[in-house]
């Protein structure tokens, strides 16, 4: 592959733009500044861009430990997004694999790979996702037996599916769905007269948050996680 092309590729650049690096000395084949754009490289080629190493990417998966504020688009005029968080390559190339809203922290993934994602976002798949919350005011046993027998939403007209809820203390709870309507936890817990106050996600499918992970930290999905998505 041209040089030029592969800075392109690689950094999500113009090929013009890829040559002023080269024209700056700012690119390195195999430890040799190299200035020309034709210039040909291969897998066995270690390129580098100011000391970093360049490769060409396969498809990328991440799991985020998403903070408060912070939203899951790529732009926004009054909040950071998420992609500020992560430092890779061509970040304006991954989406969010299932949102969070901005006030909502807690498990996030990112990915490239929009066949992957769309096995957790579909509503066909029914992926499972669990949410530690607080509530307002106390949460009572009736709100296992409603929630497992569906909610009725404001504007929707159909009953949320059935979700199954863990009372932790008076106000605390976990609650799984397996759909993902428009702030649907929220609605939820306003149809029982109720109002959510932290919200946090814990588990999406059979993927946990890694514990490891402080809010704003992110690390790669392992093998066996990016394929409990695909069974």
């Amino acid at each position: 592959m041209r040089l030029d092309k592969f800075l392109g590729t690689t950094l999500g650049i113009t090929r013009r733009e890829a040559g002023k690096l080269l024209r700056d000395k700012m690119i390195e084949v195999d430890g040799e500044i190299v200035r020309s754009a034709s210039f040909s490289v291969s897998d066995d080629n270690d390129v580098e861009f100011n000391g970093r190493p360049l490769k060409l990417q396969g498809p990328r998966y991440f799991m985020l430990n998403k903070p408060e504020g912070f939203v899951c688009s790529h732009v926004d005029d009054f909040n950071p997004t998420v992609f500020v968080l992560f430092d890779e390559v061509s970040p304006e190339k991954m989406h969010v694999a299932g949102r969070l809203d901005g006030d909502t922290t807690g498990l996030v993934l990112v990915t490239d790979d929009g066949q992957w994602s769309h096995r957790i976002t579909s509503p066909r798949h029914l992926c499972s996702k669990t949410y530690f919350v607080e509530a307002a005011d106390p949460i009572t046993e009736d709100y296992i037996t409603q929630f497992e027998a569906g909610v009725q939403l404001r504007s929707e007209k159909e009953l949320t599916r059935p979700a199954k809820l863990e009372i932790l203390s008076e106000r605390e709870a976990l609650l799984t769905i397996s759909e993902g309507k428009y702030h649907q936890v929220k609605r939820m817990f306003a149809a029982m007269g109720n109002k959510v106050v932290g919200l946090h996600r814990e588990r999406i499918g059979t993927v946990e948050l890694d514990e490891d992970l402080a809010p704003g930290e992110y690390r790669p999905l392992t093998a066996e996680e990016i394929a409990s998505f695909l069974k």
